[in-house]
């Protein structure tokens, strides 16, 4: 995952037209990327603000629509700023047309092939690039003010990135929700089988790495504090700010969905900021940028609207996937988005260097805070296409596992999860699911069981719960389970419908028709509840009222041979 290093990747030597771009003005030297209150609100206190403001968020909307709306938004919109300095700076596109032409028409074939054929492979490296894409964010801001404070030392950077990546890393592989999700996608894209012993070795050596790696970093902040080479203050905090938000939104949420979102929020409002400051500071010193660029980043504040505007019009192409009724259509828009991802990974990568002159001076850096080492070795291409190579080969080998059928079967894979992170509710209800599914009703209810005990407010546990029991026959204990369910979430239309299924076998018909019909008012497409009070009203001699309902269900689902039948039985009884 060496290519995407944001702000913070090796040297590449200037062309003359950016050297030409480049201003040098003094400025008076400051710890600051904007000012003092300006940064801690959009790069290190950011997290302050956003837990209390997804608190109130949560109790309007819930973690699902939650995480749409910031993964449309937030997620694509965000990839937008760079995709307009990528295209529409002149002097960066001819440095690296290559990459800007080749990359785009290779990922997007390649994400909308995966989406056909439902290759998992690619959302698993969108997964993985993604959370290396927010660790080198901060370790790349890190490096910011560092730059700022002319700290020197090489391996002051090099201390930085281990830092970043064994705390964002063990916040990972410490949370049982979000090494369920790494797992499940694992599985599904062809990966080869982990014991669970494995995985236990690996947490605890990252644990111990995680100890080493902090005790140096803490001895080295020491020791150039001691030689009055201290680092930057402002990192210092927003290392803790963001490694400490990090873990947060990865093991102190109660849905993973919404921490995904969190820091998503945290990570664009960063974004967004930083890339509006450095364009539009690019835009006023090089009278070499024209057009939409220009228009864009102008100093005008009215023109932050604009650009905030273009950000959630261009996050708006994630929602159209879900409402795209042709196939093909939905499939193409799917890939637009899964590659629009990738390339903004790639991208930032290359194009945002702390180490580049051009990149230094848009920031206010002196050319003191940063060493440029010399480039040695292999050409830059060679080494280029060895990343790539460290992306693809992995790739390849996930999918021609998929395709030829060797993932792991859902039954083993959804056991396996379960029992690599046993303290995760939703993957013991989706192993319970898994049994239920294969016709083992009396092996499922334990783990449902302990999906509820581990999360008592996990309303789709209880849900499944009356579901096995009811097809064992325990009516009673069903209806406890599905009222349980209900009142955890009074939305879920399915337990209404259950409900009112076992009152038919009751004979309670009023109440169940009552059911029936409220089941309905929360979810209309709901074709069974339909074909059932059609049976109902049947049964009262309400004809053509259950017609209407045959022909709803039937509409909902054309293949559906028993609302079929008894649309039939309903339409000679009514004498039609």
């Amino acid at each position: 995952m060496a290519t995407q290093q944001t702000f913070a990747s090796a040297a590449i030597p200037l062309s003359a037209s950016d050297h030409k771009a480049t201003i040098s003005a003094s400025r008076p030297k400051s710890p600051w990327i904007l000012d003092r209150w300006r940064d801690l609100l959009f790069f290190v206190g950011t997290p302050v603000l956003l837990i209390p403001l997804f608190a109130i968020i949560q109790a309007r909307w819930s973690a699902q629509d939650i995480y749409l709306f910031v993964a449309a938004f937030g997620a694509m919109g965000h990839h937008l700023p760079g995709m307009i300095r990528a295209y529409g700076d002149r002097a960066l596109f001819a440095r690296f047309r290559t990459r800007f032409i080749v990359a785009p028409i290779v990922l997007v074939a390649v994400s909308v092939w995966a989406s056909l054929y439902n290759i998992q492979a690619i959302q698993l490296l969108a997964l993985v690039w993604g959370i290396w894409h927010g660790m080198m964010q901060t370790y790349g801001f890190g490096r910011i003010y560092d730059a700022k404070a002319s700290a020197r030392a090489p391996a002051r950077a090099r201390a930085d990135l281990a830092l970043c990546f064994a705390w964002f890393l063990a916040a990972v592989l410490l949370s049982p929700m979000r090494m369920r999700t790494l797992l499940d996608v694992y599985y599904e894209s062809g990966g080869l089988v982990i014991p669970a012993a494995a995985m236990g070795a690996l947490r605890a050596a990252v644990v111990l790495g995680l100890g080493l790696v902090t005790i140096v970093f803490l001895w080295r902040q020491w020791a150039d504090w001691q030689g009055g080479r201290g680092a930057s203050p402002v990192k210092m905090v927003l290392l803790a700010t963001s490694i400490a938000f990090w873990w947060y939104c990865n093991n102190g949420v109660q849905n993973i969905l919404v921490g995904i979102a969190l820091f998503e929020v945290f990570h664009d409002v960063q974004y967004l900021s930083i890339v509006w400051i450095y364009n539009r500071t690019r835009v006023e010193r090089d009278e070499s940028i024209r057009g939409f660029m220009r228009f864009v980043f102008r100093r005008s504040g009215s023109l932050i609207g604009v650009y905030v505007g273009l950000v959630l019009a261009y996050g708006s192409i994630a929602f159209l996937q879900s409402s795209a009724v042709v196939e093909w259509i939905r499939h193409g828009l799917i890939g637009v988005v899964t590659a629009s991802a990738l390339l903004h990974f790639y991208y930032d990568g290359f194009i945002w260097k702390v180490r580049e002159t051009q990149t230094r001076s848009m920031l206010g850096i002196d050319g003191a805070g940063v060493s440029v080492p010399t480039r040695r070795g292999l050409p830059g291409w060679v080494g280029h296409s060895l990343r790539w190579a460290a992306l693809a080969i992995p790739f390849g080998l996930f999918c021609a596992a998929q395709l030829v059928g060797r993932a792991v079967p859902p039954l083993e894979r959804f056991a396996k999860v379960a029992e690599v992170v046993p303290q995760d509710a939703q993957a013991q209800l989706n192993y319970g699911k898994a049994l239920h599914e294969a016709g083992r009703v009396e092996d499922a209810i334990p783990r449902y069981e302990s999906a509820i005990r581990l999360k008592p407010a996990l309303a789709e546990a209880e849900f499944f719960l009356g579901l096995a029991e009811s097809d064992l026959g325990e009516q009673e204990r069903s209806i406890a389970h599905y009222e349980r369910a209900l009142s955890l979430d009074p939305k879920n239309a399915k337990a209404e419908c259950n409900v009112a299924g076992i009152l038919v076998t009751k004979h309670m018909y009023d109440e169940a028709r009552r059911r029936y019909e409220h089941s309905l008012q929360l979810d209309p497409t709901l074709f069974l509840a339909h074909k059932e009070l059609g049976d109902l009203l049947c049964h009262a001699g309400e004809f053509d009222a259950a017609i209407g309902h045959y022909n709803e269900a039937l509409r909902l689902r054309p293949n559906f041979p028993e609302a079929k039948d008894n649309l039939a039985f309903a339409h000679s009884l009514a004498g039609h």
